[in-house]
């Protein structure tokens, strides 16, 4: 899910701001931007983020700044200082005019402007913090991107579950309607065989009973029934259900082709075609949830 979250924490010496936001991704990753004096403590950045993220694609960008002054991370080198405005003194005398020098020509010198090394150990309360504030954000965010997710599911739960009571009642009238259709088609054919006997013939009472034993969906209706009510006791659960959801619906999908291929019936086809739209859109949905 899709959630932003910012934190801070700050000490005499330095101020730690992290900024995570999170995308949608099937799995769990997290990408950090540290200092580099810090690096050693993106593993522990990374599990943090990990306990309480388990999907989606989280970037955590992370700043140190020094507090109050930038004494807390910047030093002059004294000795180098003299030594190039020694120099100087020595050519001004060796020229016969005297040459100042400014301050580009100190810069140029290297480090005699440097960045002192953040202290890594000092940083990490700070640093651990600043992150938890970040995730408390952010977990609420997606909280409540999560409560517009599951209102849409159930909406789409109840759609399949009316789908099913109409496929549950009309499963009965394949039969029949096959048993009908075929002896009009007898009839239709002038077949040598006596329509008052046509209900009683043993080649059409085989005929019937085979295409009952291939269209029958009961199992698949039982399935499917099953599906709904494990869906709906993960939407009530507090607990990770994203990929718990997501074979759901693999096999939502699974028995609602199984019954469409059976059934071979117009009607059924329809709630069929039906029922596979509402389960893609909840396929769509669930890919989002934690």
């Amino acid at each position: 899910m899709t959630g932003f979250g910012r934190g801070e924490a700050s000490s005499e010496n330095y101020i730690v701001s992290i900024e995570l936001s999170s995308v949608n991704r099937k799995q769990a990753e997290v990408i950090t931007n540290l200092p580099k004096s810090l690096a050693e403590h993106e593993p522990k950045v990374k599990k943090q983020i990990l306990k309480v993220i388990s999907r989606g694609r989280v970037n955590a960008n992370i700043s140190i700044a020094a507090n109050d002054s930038l004494e807390a991370g910047l030093a002059l080198d004294l000795e180098k200082a003299n030594v190039l405005e020694h120099q100087f003194s020595l050519l001004s005398k060796q020229l016969g005019r005297e040459i100042i020098p400014n301050t580009t020509d100190f810069l140029r010198i290297p480090n005699v402007f440097k960045t002192v090394d953040l202290d890594a150990d000092h940083i990490l309360p700070l640093l651990e913090k600043a992150l938890a504030n970040a995730l408390g954000v952010l977990v609420e965010m997606r909280k409540r991107e999560g409560a517009d997710l599951k209102r849409d599911c159930k909406e789409r739960i109840d759609v399949l579950t009316e789908l099913l009571e109409k496929i549950t009642a009309h499963a009965p009238l394949v039969l029949e309607n096959h048993r009908e259709n075929l002896i009009k088609k007898l009839q239709d054919l002038d077949l040598p065989i006596k329509l008052a006997n046509l209900e009683e013939d043993e080649r059409i009472l085989k005929e019937i009973a085979l295409f009952a034993d291939r269209c029958d969906i009961s199992e698949e209706i039982t399935r499917f029934h099953s599906h709904l009510d494990k869906f709906k006791e993960y939407l009530s659960s507090n607990s990770a259900i994203g990929r718990s959801l997501d074979f759901l619906c693999q096999e939502l999908h699974r028995e609602l082709n199984t019954i469409g291929s059976k059934a071979n019936n117009a009607a059924l086809a329809h709630y069929v075609v039906t029922g596979k739209t509402e389960v893609e859109k909840i396929r769509e949905q669930i890919q989002n949830v934690e």
